[in-house]
């Protein structure tokens, strides 16, 4: 396999540094690919004490976010909002967060990157923690959906017997978003809210 002559940087030369923009190209649209294989990961992968595995969580959050007419990058988002838990256990919300980020709407990403803190309302009292870490983040346009991202998809979505849809469902729309031009201000949409979808959409 032909490679550039440098083995440190700042010795590369254009023509290094041309033959290597269409393979880094390759790697980038490839993506999604590497993604969804790490979701395969996590299916032999669980914290101990759980009912199911972190892929069925995020699975089960994602269809849930489905059934009640979420946007794609909501169910994305719901689908992969704990891909860090095996290489980042201390900080899997800013994890995943940052492999959002560049491909979704900034209120999704900020829910994502956020939703650890949200989460400790449901448990954090129990080891004397604060229930209410979340306050802390009171001021942001996006609170709300963080609150409503926990509440409906993410601290509910650990029931085994929850008919939720397998992962290839899923498969096209994390292609979609990883296809999409990174760091697009009209993807990104900063400062724009429009918080999940009304509950009656579930039932429609």
């Amino acid at each position: 396999m032909k490679t550039v002559e440098f083995t440190a940087m700042k010795d590369g030369t254009r023509e290094d540094y041309l033959f290597l923009k269409p393979l880094e190209d390759d790697h980038v649209r490839a993506t999604g690919d590497r993604v969804i294989r790490e979701l395969r990961l996590q299916e032999e992968e669980t914290l101990p004490g759980y009912k199911i595995s972190r892929l069925e969580h995020g699975l089960q959050a994602a269809t849930r976010a489905l059934r009640e007419g979420a946007d794609t990058d909501w169910v994305v988002a719901a689908l992969l909002h704990d891909i860090g838990d095996g290489l980042a256990p201390q900080n899997h919300d800013r994890f995943a967060a940052e492999i959002l980020r560049p491909y979704m709407r900034e209120e999704v990403v900020w829910t994502v990157e956020h939703h650890a803190s949200f989460q400790m309302y449901y448990y954090a009292h129990h080891y004397g923690w604060n229930q209410h870490e979340r306050e802390k983040y009171r001021a942001s346009p996006y609170f709300q959906s963080c609150m409503d991202f926990c509440e409906r998809w993410d601290q509910s979505s650990f029931d085994p017997s929850y008919p939720t849809e397998k992962l290839e469902a899923f498969i096209p729309m994390v292609k979609e978003v990883f296809a999409r031009r990174a760091h697009d201000p009209a993807v990104q949409q900063k400062g724009v809210v429009k918080g999940l979808p009304p509950l009656a959409a579930a039932a429609e």
